[in-house]
């Protein structure tokens, strides 16, 4: 049976679906049979950090109100081997039914795939609840300034139900930090999360996506680096924290 594993944060402008499509991408690079689905109703953009414009038809709703079945909707990476995506439709059907819809839409995609990456839509509200109802285990994705560990404080609150949640700290800038007088444990302490991953600023991010391809195609260190860091650390694996000068 697969992992479910939603990505959220308190706020938008984390990296957020730049870490969901980073780190699928490295798991299925890794072996694993990796879905990701975008959650974030309306405002969808995992297809373009994955490199993948459009390419989806359906979305998770055609599958929840039996338009078509979970294979067909999903639209399979043109180059990365056991990638698929899942996209968010524009808008809800008024008739939807709700999470225990969406847990069962979880439950078929867990026969076949090794990890269900969900991006959860930034804040506290429906989209929020919606996505992170089937979940196995979290990642809260923050920045190092204080309104963003703020802001992952009230999401923790939120997951008490899940056994296992984790904070990546990403756009990494050490001089600010240093500026701030600031450092990870500052950050850890703050957000009341153990530490799953640091990823540094990194250009190539923004560069990648809009050249349509993902960034592990793009770039062999940097942001991409972290991200393998942090799927092999998903797998099981110890590995040390990068570096980020």
């Amino acid at each position: 049976m697969g992992s479910v594993i939603v990505i959220t944060s308190g706020k938008g402008g984390t990296g957020k679906t730049s870490l969901t499509g980073g780190v699928g991408t490295a798991l299925a690079l890794r072996g694993r049979r990796v879905l990701c689905l975008d959650a974030d109703v309306g405002l969808r953009n995992l297809d373009i950090t994955l490199g993948m414009a459009d390419a989806a038809l359906m979305d998770f709703s055609d599958v929840i109100a039996g338009r078509c079945s979970l294979d067909r909707a999903v639209a399979p990476h043109p180059t990365v081997a056991g990638l698929d995506l899942l996209t968010a439709p524009i808008t809800l059907p008024g008739d939807f039914p709700g999470e225990e819809a969406f847990r069962q839409l979880l439950d078929q995609a867990r026969e076949s795939y090794d990890d269900i990456l969900i991006d959860s839509p930034a804040g506290l509200g429906e989209g929020f609840r919606l996505a992170v109802c089937g979940a196995d285990r979290a990642i809260v994705v923050a920045v190092s300034e204080p309104s963003s560990l703020r802001d992952a404080q009230r999401v923790v609150a939120q997951l008490a139900g899940l056994e296992i949640v984790h904070l990546v700290v990403n756009r990494v800038r050490p001089r600010l930090l240093r500026r701030q007088g600031a450092t990870i444990d500052d950050a850890m302490d703050t957000a009341g999360l153990p530490l799953l991953g640091l990823v540094p600023e990194d250009a190539k991010v923004t560069l990648a996506a809009a050249s349509g391809r993902p960034l592990a195609q793009f770039a062999h260190r940097g942001a991409v680096r972290a991200y393998e860091n942090i799927a092999r650390r998903l797998m099981g694996e110890q590995v040390p924290l990068m570096r980020i000068r």
